[in-house]
């Protein structure tokens, strides 16, 4: 079947202001100070630190992301951006941040209270009325979670207050109360942002490669670039299930992180992978997740479930379970369906690259990001976390409060480098959820790349979109 061409560039905005970056500079000649340090349990085959700035850049040609558009790698350091940012937006209030708590809990509770108290059969007679009122309940309690998720996040990457104490209590309690892990997770998710699209290393994001798609697919390497166009079907249950699960099963089964488990130097990963019943999770101490000494935070981290838990239970049990369905368990699902998308979407696009081991450095993978846009919704009701990502994964110390202005900042730096999708907002971001369900399938390098550059993947499909797949030849 002919390919449906996709338009160059139909949505991705670039700014094409001039970097900063000079040519004696490596883009890993700096690491960031507010990263964690390397560790025993990120397996990592190349360090922050890993490109010899001595060395004469390797020239690459041939790089096609899956629009079609040219790609060179970013060459400008971490002290560039850094430099770039007012001081001011490093200061972190814990009294603003306890400020923006009490608000969402406001609107929970208002929503709430609203709810119970007047949708009900003395003030609307009409169930299918007041069906969808509760309906609307489930939507906006849902938000609202979501943005004490957020906070909860920055309380992770102690971007909450100067005090470690505070952040990790603050966010111990709001994760635990929606059933997240919190140390667990903010070890991970650490991992993850010292590793961001390195093929080996990154705990969250690793797209499948060519031959891993063939073998899910049961098909040879070589018919990738000569299948029929899959079938929107597939995709739309495939998307659906992502959003119902998606969450929950990398909790319990790391299914979307690396599984180089074995190199992990404790020797916690012998024998482990992901999956089912593959020993890789956030709430078994001894997962190569962890090191040894992470053992007692994953124990509070199961405490903090346990006693939300609980808490559910008793509630369930006296005020019924159909009740609390629909006061909690199904914003919950709301909160993971929110929480599955933002994160998706800041890190899957067609414009995207993804690097082995030997190309990747901490400011390439970091731009390996894309900022988007939901209008009041992602600005206020989720605390910008959709529209800084960028910036976030440069410094995650910033508050969310600031991060626009430094976003502001860093862009003349990244130059065409910055990558944001903007387009239409709020129905823009739903839309590009399916664009890149259909448009990014799997990980290849550019057919016409050379040398370093084959260490460079871009995702590519069996739908006809966008770039082809690279023609390989069948065995003989």
């Amino acid at each position: 079947m002919a390919s449906t061409a996709i338009p160059r560039n139909p949505v991705l905005r670039r700014t094409v202001t001039s970097a900063t970056a000079t040519d004696s500079e490596s883009s890993a000649a700096v690491s960031p100070s507010d990263s964690p340090r390397h560790s025993a349990s990120s397996t990592s085959l190349s360090s922050l630190s890993s490109i010899d700035v001595a060395d004469p850049k390797p020239a690459y040609t041939g790089l096609v992301d899956t629009y079609g558009n040219a790609f060179t790698p970013p060459d400008f350091t971490i002290k560039d951006i850094r430099d770039a940012i007012p001081a001011h937006c490093f200061e972190r209030s814990a009294l603003k941040g306890y400020a923006y708590i009490l608000r969402d809990m406001a609107c929970i509770a208002t929503t709430f209270l609203l709810c119970h108290n007047f949708v009900t059969p003395e003030y609307i007679p009409s169930s299918p009325v007041r069906a969808l009122l509760w309906g609307l309940y489930t939507v906006l309690q849902g938000l609202f979670g979501t943005g004490l998720w957020v906070i909860a996040h920055e309380c992770g990457h102690q971007a909450f207050s100067p005090s470690k104490i505070v952040n990790d209590t603050t966010g111990w309690v709001l994760h635990s109360a929606l059933l997240v892990p919190y140390f667990s997770w903010k070890i991970s998710h650490g991992k993850h942002h010292k590793a961001t699209g390195n093929m080996e290393r990154d705990m969250v994001f690793v797209p499948r490669t060519r031959e891993q798609q063939a073998s899910r697919l049961g098909k040879m390497v070589h018919e990738l670039s000569e299948l029929a166009e899959d079938a929107p079907a597939y995709t739309l249950l495939m998307l659906i299930g992502q959003q119902l699960i998606g969450w929950p099963n990398y909790l319990l089964t790391n299914v979307t992180g690396h599984n180089y488990h074995e190199r992990q130097r404790e020797g916690r990963g012998k024998g482990k992978h992901n999956g089912s019943g593959g020993g890789v999770n956030h709430f078994d101490p001894r997962s190569p997740l962890y090191e040894q000494k992470d053992g007692k935070l994953i124990l509070l981290s199961d405490l903090g479930i346990a006693i939300a838990a609980s808490v559910l239970y008793y509630l369930g049990n006296r005020f019924g379970w159909a009740n609390l369905a629909v006061w909690y368990m199904i914003p919950y699902l709301w909160v993971n369906h929110w929480l599955v998308a933002i994160t998706f979407l800041q890190h899957t696009d067609p414009s995207l690259p993804h690097y082995t081991a030997d190309e990747w450095n901490f400011v390439r993978g970091a731009a390996a990001t894309i900022d988007r846009e939901m209008g009041f919704v992602g600005r206020h009701l989720l605390h910008g976390i959709i529209e800084t990502h960028v910036l976030h994964h440069y410094v995650s110390t910033i508050p969310f409060y600031n991060a626009d202005e430094a976003s502001d900042a860093i862009r003349p730096v990244m130059g065409k480098h910055y990558r944001s999708d903007t387009k239409d907002g709020p129905w823009g971001f739903i839309r590009a959820m399916w664009r890149s369900a259909r448009m990014c399938q799997w990980v290849e390098p550019s057919e016409k790349a050379e040398g370093a550059g084959k260490g460079i993947l871009f995702f590519r499909n069996t739908n006809g979109l966008g770039t082809k797949p690279a023609s390989m030849k069948k065995p003989e």
